[in-house]
């Protein structure tokens, strides 16, 4: 059968999914409304849940070359530095999991993919507008006034999906209270600090803060969280006042405020939440990564969710025959741990930034005995997942204790 699919969306998940489809013989295109593809983020995290996906699209080699592979995740107290955590990473997860864990620039992985597809199954400058299910083919409008027919349409268009909204509605995401600076420091800029290749958080009362290198270890990546009462917008391009995020750290570890010194460029966004979909899928038409379950930043899972979603639709559509049959496999597979990983991603927000007293003190004991997802143990089921077998298998992709 020549099944066609349409992906809207030029986004990591988007190529991801496209790249899989694409290799099982299924004429493929992607569809992207911007006139040039840029990633504005900065530093991902390519957990082995991930990075097992790229590996199987045969991009190894090129996620090496981009990528910095971690020695350990540390968390550290955040007024002396102290050390709650230390778990290895490196070859650990390759032991434990068969895949790497790598820190890349989001550009990086996003040129990767892009250079990966084949350059006329990627049409820029196509802003969805409408789409028709006629029950055996989905017929699609652009802006630009180009129309196409396929036999499958897959909304992997983001955080403001026009294929979610059409689908069902619009949806009124909610502020979390919280505010991101992000930005990238050249490493020449703090060799005299001695920063470790590992992924640091440093947690304290009403924020935290991530540092880890990206990009061959040529650049440092930082992501501040701090708590607010009010935000508009969801911009990832506002530029930030690096005064106010230097004050908003004054009384922290001095080696994190040796760090922040060195920043001279910062960016501002809001983050906010929206609650887990019921359904992703209608007839012949379904969503894929952010654009069904956007995820705070809270567990570095977004970009490996939508991976795994990509790998899992091309499973039940190149082995269940009927499409909405299929769709509606791949939701049912994909929707209880996406759910999961979104709810305990915002959970985050609360147990990073709890002030110092008893509900502290237990959070850092259980992080001490390796009772908490900062532990190769617990976050095993995370980390462990394989996609392409959970399609075949029926493996929701839980942890053990659901």
């Amino acid at each position: 059968m020549h099944t066609q699919v349409a992906v809207i969306g030029g986004g990591i998940g988007g190529l991801g999914a496209a790249l899989s489809l694409l290799r099982t013989g299924l004429d493929v295109h992607v569809y992207e409304q911007a006139h040039a593809l840029r990633e504005v983020g900065a530093g991902i995290q390519v957990s082995p849940n991930a990075s097992r996906v790229l590996h199987g699209l045969g991009l190894g080699d090129r996620l090496a070359k981009l990528g910095v592979r971690p020695f350990a995740f540390h968390v550290r107290r955040w007024d002396d530095g102290r050390t709650l955590v230390k778990t290895p990473l490196g070859d650990t997860v390759i032991e434990a999991f068969g895949f790497p864990h790598y820190q890349s620039h989001r550009a990086d992985v996003l040129a990767m993919l892009i250079n990966a597809l084949p350059a006329e199954r990627l049409h820029i400058g196509h802003r969805l507008i409408s789409f028709t299910d006629r029950g055996d083919r989905v017929e699609t409008t652009f802006e630009n006034g180009e129309r196409i027919t396929a036999d499958i349409l897959v909304g992997a268009d983001g955080i403001h999906s026009t294929v979610r909204r059409l689908l069902f509605g619009a949806a009124s995401p909610n502020f979390t209270g919280c505010i991101c600076y992000r930005g990238l420091i050249p490493t020449e800029r703090i060799k005299h600090l001695d920063v470790e290749v590992d992924a640091r958080r440093w947690m304290g009362p009403g924020k935290h803060i991530i540092i880890y290198y990206v990009a061959a270890k040529r650049l440092l990546n930082f992501v501040g969280t701090i708590e607010q009462d009010t935000w508009t917008g969801e911009s990832w391009t506002d530029r930030g006042d690096v005064k106010e995020l230097r004050a908003a750290f004054i009384d922290w570890d001095p080696h994190l405020r040796a760090i922040i010194e060195t920043i001279d460029e910062t960016f501002i966004w809001g983050l906010f939440d929206r609650a887990p979909l019921s359904r992703w899928s209608v007839g012949r038409v379904t969503l894929l990564g952010d654009a069904c379950h956007p995820m705070l930043p809270f567990m570095a899972q977004g970009a490996a969710q939508a991976l795994e979603d990509g790998l899992s639709l091309t499973v039940c559509l190149t082995t269940i025959d009927d499409v909405p049959t299929a769709l509606s496999h791949y939701e049912k597979i994909r929707l209880p741990r996406t759910s999961r990983i979104q709810t305990m991603s915002a959970a985050n927000k609360t147990r990073f930034h709890l002030a110092d007293g008893p509900a502290q003190q237990e959070r850092d004991a259980k992080m001490a005995d390796g009772s908490t997802d900062y532990s190769v143990r617990a976050i095993a089921w995370v980390y462990s997942y394989d996609a392409a077998t959970a399609v075949k298998t029926g493996d929701l992709g839980l942890p053990a204790n659901m």
